[in-house]
């Protein structure tokens, strides 16, 4: 069989990728200057869209995505088996320190924020679940530089957890510890970050936390004792 797509279904697909956390409404114009298609052809696929509830047509002119998004999602995401191990360990780990925990695996090249649980009050970042950022300087990047990459290498467990500064959000601080399964395959990143000035000053305190929980949620994932012991440390 040919490997050969459908050039109208990627085209629809494309459509549905212009939206963003910062433009949930767009109009006709908005899609003709993020798409190389003319308006005819951009207004037609909205109509199926729209048609299919992937897309929703508001009074002004305007769309913003549909149910059936929503649907998937929420289908997507139970189909993720890891959330039932990963999301109580971050609500845990968040409402121990007071801060946002987050969990990263890799996706296409890229890391992908697959859960995230931001404490109810004081001031946080605005990432969100979903996001997809680079392997970059950030604690959360060098991780995934360590163990997907492979371009860096680190000292265990002296040179965890990875921390950065300032990379995204002048305020904001993180660390980063890796998270392994099976095998003792790599699985993703467990991350902790929060305001400078409020989590600094129990900087050794939050640090102990992350690689407690990295080794927990490693465990539970199926990673060995021994390799736990390696990564994390013994335990005390």
């Amino acid at each position: 069989m040919s490997n050969e797509g459908v050039t109208a279904v990627e085209r629809a697909m494309a459509v549905l990728d212009c939206f963003r956390l910062d433009a949930d409404r767009l109009s006709l114009a908005d899609f003709a200057a993020r798409l190389p298609l003319h308006k005819t052809t951009i207004y037609r696929l909205l109509n199926s869209l729209v048609r299919t509830r992937y897309v929703v047509r508001h009074a002004d002119g305007r769309y913003s995505l549909g149910p059936r998004v929503l649907y998937l999602g929420r289908v997507c995401e139970r189909s993720f088996r890891l959330a039932d191990v990963v999301v109580p360990r971050l609500r845990e780990l968040s409402r121990l320190s007071g801060e946002t925990a987050s969990y990263y695996v890799a996706s296409e090249g890229q890391r992908l924020c697959l859960f995230r649980i931001q404490p109810n009050e004081g001031m946080h970042d605005q990432l969100t679940a979903g996001s997809l950022l680079p392997f970059d300087g950030s604690a959360t990047g060098q991780v995934f530089h360590v163990w997907v990459v492979g371009d860096r290498r680190i000292a265990l467990p002296e040179d965890l957890p990875t921390h950065s500064s300032g990379l995204y959000h002048q305020f904001v601080t993180s660390w980063s510890v890796p998270v392994f399964g099976d095998q003792d395959a790599f699985a993703g990143a467990l991350t902790l970050s929060g305001l400078a000035q409020r989590v600094e000053p129990n900087g050794a305190g939050h640090r102990a936390l992350l690689m407690e929980h990295g080794r927990m949620l490693s465990a539970a994932l199926g990673a060995s004792e021994s390799w736990c012991d390696t990564v994390y440390g013994e335990e005390s």
